[in-house]
């Protein structure tokens, strides 16, 4: 039992900045603008951090691979999963001219040969294959192996770390997120696709907040979720509950209960007749998602009317947990004012006709949302660029944000990574 939770028990709408320890004062836009913070965030945060890549099951055997490129830290990161299905990432460079190996985004293979002199790797990262060995300068082909990034797993996560020695392990970078979601399923995990890969010409932080407070769905969202995550009891669509949990934080949105949808949406009405769901936003019988409900980190409160719980996963991964399963955001910072947005589904193979058309119903919406967050994002990072403002004013429904960015002004004031987890 956290220290607030008896407040929480008081208002069906608690309140969420003061009881988590957050200030209440307007939020500078500078980190959002400026040049030179976008480097202290590149080398304090995207340098230090331990940062997730996805899950186990893009590894789905022994053999496989995916390459994923961090920008931010001019890396592209080469994961396998070795004949000892032991998952290891690499620089995705060849020791020879420093060319890159892997050229495309995921596969399955057990050795990686450079396409551009022939130099041969394993999945293990060991070099095997020098052609013309003999014509080098004492070479120990020992010394040649694929450099290594440091990666660990967690229930099913893959993370991997950009110091050569990380300063904490895993376990204490998660610290009482870990904790909280420990044994958390992950269904239809190994269902996945990409629903969306763009780039947003926003900042990192622009970006990720819009996913991260539901006070704007309402306004922005009126003929999507607008209805589905404000009704007349909570017109503003207040969060349920939330969380700070060390770096990391979590929120439980509201979800309408009397939500049918409109007499003109004839597909929406079609696609959701008949079904249990729970409510509308999901792409699954309710029933599929009790181990999601028993879990006490998912909706902790255990009110009626859970929509969504949200785990911000510090620096710049999301896991949203809905009816649907579970679908994840990755926001991968290119410069000061643009970001590569991935959005990726998790639904279970649709059992019948009528499943898969509700599911292809709410791949839409979820499209349909995304592009209304687009545009206006993007114009929002227009705006603060004008210098018209130089502060933000949060209420509490948006403390994760608050959090956020007191979070990022830590690390990038810390000298240690302890320190900027303490």
């Amino acid at each position: 039992m956290t220290k607030y939770e008896p407040e929480m028990q008081k208002s069906a709408f608690p309140k969420l900045t003061e009881p988590n320890g957050l200030d209440t004062g307007p939020i500078p836009i500078e980190p959002y603008i400026s040049p030179e913070w976008f480097e202290k965030e590149r080398e304090q945060i995207f340098g230090r951090a331990w940062l997730c890549m996805g899950r186990i099951e893009q590894l789905p055997e022994p053999d496989t691979y995916i390459v994923k490129e961090i920008e931010v830290r001019g890396v592209i990161a080469l994961i396998t999963r070795d004949k000892a299905d032991k998952v290891r990432a690499f620089h995705n460079v060849c020791s020879h001219r420093a060319n890159m190996i892997v050229q495309d985004s995921a596969g399955k293979g057990s050795r990686f040969v450079c396409k551009y002199h022939n130099w041969a790797y394993r999945n293990d990262g060991d070099c095997i294959g020098v052609p013309d060995r003999a014509n080098f300068f004492n070479l120990d082909i020992k010394k040649c192996g694929l450099t290594p990034i440091v990666c660990d797993v967690w229930e099913g996560w893959i993370f991997i770390n950009l110091q050569k020695v990380p300063e904490v392990s895993l376990k204490e970078f998660l610290g009482p997120f870990g904790e909280a979601f420990t044994n958390a399923p992950a269904p239809s995990a190994e269902h996945a696709f990409n629903v969306n890969v763009s780039t947003m010409k926003a900042n990192w932080k622009t970006t990720i907040d819009a996913f991260c407070e539901s006070y704007h769905v309402p306004v922005l969202h009126p003929d999507t979720v607008g209805a589905t995550f404000a009704n007349d009891s909570n017109p503003y669509s207040r969060p349920l509950s939330g969380h700070a949990r060390g770096a990391h934080r979590t929120m439980t949105t509201f979800g309408n209960p009397d939500y049918v949808p409109p007499e003109h949406a004839l597909v929406e009405r079609l696609a959701y007749s008949n079904l249990d769901l729970g409510n509308t936003l999901g792409a699954n019988d309710a029933k599929e998602i009790q181990a999601l409900l028993d879990h006490p980190a998912i909706n902790p409160r255990r009110v009626p009317n859970w929509a969504t719980e949200i785990a911000w996963i510090f620096p710049n991964f999301l896991i949203f947990y809905s009816p649907g399963g579970f679908f994840t955001l990755e926001f991968w910072p290119l410069s000061v004012n643009s970001t590569r947005w991935v959005a990726r589904m998790h639904i279970p193979k649709a059992k019948d006709v009528r499943q898969r058309f509700q599911q292809e119903h709410h791949n839409c919406r979820m499209a349909e949302i995304f592009l209304e967050d687009v545009g206006n994002l993007e114009r929002q990072q227009r705006a603060m660029e004008s210098g018209a403002k130089t502060e933000i004013v949060l209420q509490d429904g948006e403390f994760m944000l608050r959090h956020s960015i007191e979070t990022i002004r830590k690390w990038v004031a810390a000298k240690t990574v302890r320190e900027a987890l303490a």
